[in-house]
């Protein structure tokens, strides 16, 4: 009987041990899948690396270009592993331009950053005033960005040396786009403050050209196309401005203040505002076209404009996919926080952040999760996309840099 006992008493360990086996590795498992991917060996990990492509892509800008579309030229796989990582000394809300292998974002740590693409090395950095939630515009090998201290900064891509620097009298939480000069011969750089105005300031010279004022705060940034600028106010309208002059082309009333950004195609304007309205307007008929109105929460977001789609993010912690036409939805996706980031579409791919702290990968006909990366702390920053790399800010201070996986043996040294 005491054998029988013992035997017993071995048998229980032995099964209670290997519950606990179990346990902790389905816990692993679990763990894993909600950071990117099945947790991977030691030869996994020496086997595949993050890379970088030299596509020859870019994203120069808030939005990928000046219509402010959140379309990317480069193609994404279905799965990325984390490239690298960033630290900054405050909140990153700032979104990153990407340009031939370097990337630079501001942080609310007030400092501009250029950093490396390929491993997150910091080239240099510039200090403003104020915290940075400007992002920044990468033209003509100078880059142009807002900050908290009221200053429109020219900086030397390649230093980060000083060129000039433009005041306005508020905040510059907009980021920056351009135009040509009607005769083609200067570079100008439109810039929203909280001054109440649009800027258009001289890129060479930091020299104003002329100035718009509305009503109230401009917090969003204005997209270009068509000889117009385009952009929402917290005074709820919906202004288009000729670049040529500044004068007013256009106010259509929003019901309720813009802090996003517009998106800009085809003279139609596609925006939300805090009245949880996503509206389409027609510039040239200075009319609302639609307003869709199933967002439980105010639209901080700014949208990707595809050829037949509209997608965005609301604070009812959903993504919205809609018809360009008729404002009818396509498909909803839901997070467990707010979505104030602002998607980018890659191919047939809508990559986006959400408060909740995770990165996702949706499928762009249907907004089925793809992938997923969990950090932890709320993204409110916007992925830049290109290069076959997602670069996305924090507000654990952070930046990230996401790649495709490649052997490691098929990676140059």
């Amino acid at each position: 009987m005491v054998l029988m006992a013992k035997r017993t008493a071995i048998w229980l360990v032995f099964v209670g041990v290997l519950v606990v086996a179990v346990a902790v590795f389905f816990s692993l498992r679990a763990r894993a899948h909600r950071v990117g991917g099945p947790l991977p060996s030691e030869s996994a990990v020496e086997a595949f690396r993050a890379v970088v492509r030299d596509d020859g892509t870019a994203w120069t800008m808030f939005g990928g270009g000046q219509g402010l579309l959140g379309r990317a030229a480069t193609q994404l796989p279905d799965s990325l592993m984390l490239l690298w990582r960033f630290k900054t000394g405050g909140e990153v809300k700032s979104s990153a331009a990407v340009v031939e292998g370097r990337t630079f974002i501001g942080s609310s740590d007030g400092n501009v950053y250029a950093l490396d693409l390929h491993t997150g090395g910091k080239l240099w950095s510039f200090a403003t005033g104020d915290a940075v939630e400007s992002s920044p515009l990468w033209i003509d090998g100078v880059v142009f960005v807002g900050s908290s201290d009221g200053f429109l900064y020219a900086l030397e891509a390649g230093t980060g040396q000083l060129k000039w620097k433009y005041e306005t009298r508020g905040d510059i939480l907009s980021a920056p786009n351009w135009t040509r000069s009607p005769d083609g011969q200067d570079v100008w750089i439109l810039v929203g403050s909280y001054d109440n105005r649009l800027h258009c300031v001289d890129a060479e010279s930091g020299q104003a050209v002329w100035t718009y004022e509305t009503d109230n705060y401009v917090n969003g940034s204005p997209a270009v196309a068509d000889g117009k600028a385009v952009f929402g106010g917290c005074d709820a309208m919906i202004h288009a401005v000729s670049l040529a002059d500044g004068t007013r082309l256009a106010g259509i009333d929003s019901g309720s203040y813009i802090a996003g950004s517009a998106a800009f195609l085809d003279g139609q304007v596609y925006v939300g505002n805090y009245k949880n309205v996503f509206l389409r307007a027609d510039v040239d008929r200075d009319e609302i076209v639609w307003g869709h109105t199933e967002s439980k929460s105010p639209i901080f977001s700014s949208p990707a404009i595809t050829e037949d789609m509209a997608i965005f993010g609301s604070r009812d912690d959903l993504v919205y996919a809609l018809r360009r036409d008729d404002g009818q939805r396509l498909w909803t996706f839901k997070t467990l926080g707010e979505v104030d980031s602002s998607p980018a579409v890659s191919g047939d791919k809508v990559i986006v952040g959400s408060d909740d702290g995770r990165l996702y990968m949706l499928r762009l006909a249907d907004g089925k999760e793809v992938w997923s990366y969990e950090i932890g702390k709320p993204i409110a920053s916007s992925p830049a996309v290109a290069q076959g790399v997602v670069v996305i800010g924090c507000d654990d201070g952070t930046v990230y840099a996401f790649g495709g996986r490649a052997p490691v043996g098929e990676i140059e040294p």
